[in-house]
């Protein structure tokens, strides 16, 4: 019988080991600033859908197919191991890929009414772009490129 297994370096099993770690740290300080808040503003437009991404390399991926995405003004939250965005499809072919943590306190946004996307903590607002519409945030939300091939969604991160 043969060992099929690919011999993992030690660096990249820790690199992949601190980005899980990372991740879940990120997760539970996340859900502590959900929609429960008392905070919470309202006119927050709808929530958004969720996908999953495929982290691979330096990219995640993402199917369009059957979500959101499949149409132009569609919108989601990307969950990977490499972080959270917001994609939203600007064009037949063209989507814009963002930071999905609020830069006012780090809560995850997860509104979106029209073509803005809406932080449930305090209400800050953002373009498709990442550009802040209203505050209380101050500072733009980080962009990243993307590609779109057969489907698929690529975020270079």
């Amino acid at each position: 019988m043969s060992d099929t297994t690919t011999p993992v370096s030690r660096r990249q099993f820790c690199a992949e080991a601190c980005q899980m770690a990372s991740c879940a740290t990120l997760a539970t300080l996340f859900s502590a600033c959900d929609e429960g808040s008392p905070t919470s503003p309202s006119g927050m437009g709808s929530k958004l859908g969720v996908l999953t991404g495929r982290f691979a390399g330096s990219t995640v991926q993402v199917n369009a197919a059957g979500s959101p995405l499949a149409d132009v003004g569609g919108a989601v939250l990307v969950e990977s191991t490499a972080g959270v965005f917001l994609i939203s499809r600007t064009g037949a072919s063209a989507f814009s890929a963002i930071d999905a943590v609020c830069t006012h306190e780090g809560c995850t946004i997860t509104g979106f009414a029209g073509d803005t996307y809406v932080c449930p903590c305090h209400g800050s607002r953002y373009s498709l772009s990442g550009q802040v519409t209203g505050g209380p945030a101050r500072a733009s939300l980080r962009r990243y490129a993307t590609t779109f091939a057969d489907g698929v969604v690529t975020i270079a991160v």
